[in-house]
């Protein structure tokens, strides 16, 4: 409960019966529609719903439509494969990647080699859920050129000593990778523990790190020499800045969804920073009825603001929208990529949507840009769809905000596809490329176990274009599968 609000709410109050009693009419002072509305901003920037609401016009927009993909041509990616425990060898299919890169966002270069991290698993068991590497020499976009060095962690890496979570990890999931100065190669990811209430684990998401360790056995192959200074970093704390899984289970909402993943590593200044996808925490504008009065999360005028709240009141999506505080965090790590200071959220989705996932920014010409793929089908606005994904994006002149929509409402990319069509692809990611406004779009294709031989895989990439506040798609400018950089 917001008790200062509280109480600016009842000295209003107080102030406005005096007036009344005293027999002066005055306009200024009149007491609001609803006395439980206010506009708090916690000193976050807001994906409003006012600006969601104006992105449905935009759609169809070829600046901002993910590009039409050509069935016939997608392929499997060729070396996306692992021996079962059984002895028998399967194509993976792979989802989430990200791409080794520099401290400036730009693709590194290991060896002559470009490297991509990747989510990769049984397309029958749901659960096996694990990061892999692929890698290919530099120079060669081909799909075929990916070759597999399998899995970053053994089963037993996880049995790090005095490691308050590693021990419980089920599954690996997405994250970012820096080439660091002293030519190490660092990961960061999400340690997910198993979801088995009886037991006590809720699925809890931790933001993790380790090096990896990789050498060369011929010139033509690149293989894990295993993993060393793994740790867990950060899972909320006390639930003030974000909201920890122990505080999403004490809520209890079965309709709820909790998020603390996608670490992405960035530097600014010489330090050291990861953004995150998270929900609110207790001090930052948490979920619950009372955020829909909140007239920051709608945006635009306040006759907008009692129109739109008025209806989300009557609407089947009320109780989801109660529930919505998706959240891109920041927290400042140590040079030992330990936690050194939580910082405020940098942009919320309070009353919109609960996950706003797989955040990537950068720096370009002075500005930051940060970018995130969003879902309709976790979204509470009408007119957006079940079938509605984009990639968002906000710009800012500073690292920590505020962050201001690019292409006025934060649409830059959006698609319309049927989840069964083998093009449906998701997880945008934006990779700057040295000295050139356009960025290269990553993606995978394909949902998971739908097709009996079409498996997740790397999508064609794509370029984007970047001009201060403004972007747009590249026309013909559809790349291979999974290539990841244009020179």
């Amino acid at each position: 409960m917001n008790f200062s609000r509280l109480a600016k709410q009842a000295t209003a109050g107080i102030l406005s019966t005096g007036i009344l009693l005293s027999g002066t009419v005055t306009q200024s002072f009149a007491a609001p529609k609803d006395p439980a509305d206010y506009k708090e901003t916690y000193d976050t920037s807001q994906i409003t719903r006012s600006a969601m609401k104006d992105m449905i016009n935009q759609h169809g927009d070829t600046r901002y439509a993910v590009p039409r993909f050509d069935e016939s041509t997608i392929k499997n990616i060729p070396s996306a494969k692992k021996v079962t425990e059984s002895g028998e060898t399967i194509d993976l299919d792979v989802w989430d990647t990200w791409p080794l890169q520099n401290a400036d966002g730009t693709v590194a270069e290991y060896k002559g080699y470009h490297i991509v991290f990747g989510l990769a698993g049984d397309p029958k068991n749901a659960s096996d859920t694990f990061i892999y590497i692929f890698y290919k020499k530099v120079g060669d976009n081909s799909l075929d050129a990916w070759k597999i060095a399998g899995r970053v962690f053994d089963d037993n890496d996880k049995n790090v000593p005095n490691d308050p979570y590693l021990k419980e990890q089920a599954e690996e999931w997405s994250g970012s990778a820096t080439f660091t100065e002293d030519g190490e190669v660092r990961l960061f990811y999400t340690n997910r523990e198993p979801y088995i209430p009886e037991s006590g684990n809720y699925g809890k998401q931790t933001l993790t790190t380790a090096q990896v360790n990789l050498s060369e056995p011929d010139s033509e192959t690149l293989k894990v020499d295993g993993v060393e200074d793994y740790k867990s970093i950060y899972e909320g704390k006390d639930s003030k800045y974000y909201q920890t899984v122990d505080k999403f289970v004490e809520d209890g909402n079965s309709a709820d969804n909790h998020t603390f993943r996608d670490p992405h590593y960035v530097e600014d200044n010489g330090r050291k920073y990861l953004v995150f996808e998270a929900n609110t925490g207790t001090e930052y504008g948490y979920q619950g009825e009372e955020s829909l009065y909140n007239r920051a999360y709608y945006g635009n005028s306040n006759k907008f603001f009692q129109a739109e709240k008025n209806k989300l009141m009557q609407s089947p999506k009320k109780e989801l929208a109660e529930l919505a505080n998706g959240a891109i965090g920041i927290i400042e790590v140590n040079d030992d990529y330990t936690l050194k200071k939580e910082m405020k959220p940098l942009i919320v989705s309070n009353t919109v949507t609960d996950e706003i996932e797989r955040p990537n920014i950068f720096k370009k010409d002075g500005k930051w840009y940060l970018f995130t793929s969003s879902r309709g089908s976790k979204m509470t606005i009408d007119g957006i769809d079940n079938q509605d994904i984009y990639m968002l994006g906000y710009t800012s002149n500073s690292l920590t905000g505020p962050y201001k929509p690019l292409n006025k409402t934060g649409i830059v990319l959006h698609q319309d596809l049927d989840p069964y069509d083998i093009t449906w692809n998701y997880a945008h990611y934006a990779i700057p490329q040295a000295n050139s406004d356009n960025v290269v779009v990553t993606s995978y294709m394909t949902n998971r176990g739908y097709f009996e031989d079409n498996k997740s895989t790397f999508a064609p990439s794509f370029q984007l274009n970047i001009k201060g506040k403004n972007t747009s798609v590249v026309k013909d400018s559809i790349l291979e599968q999974g290539q990841i950089t244009v020179k």
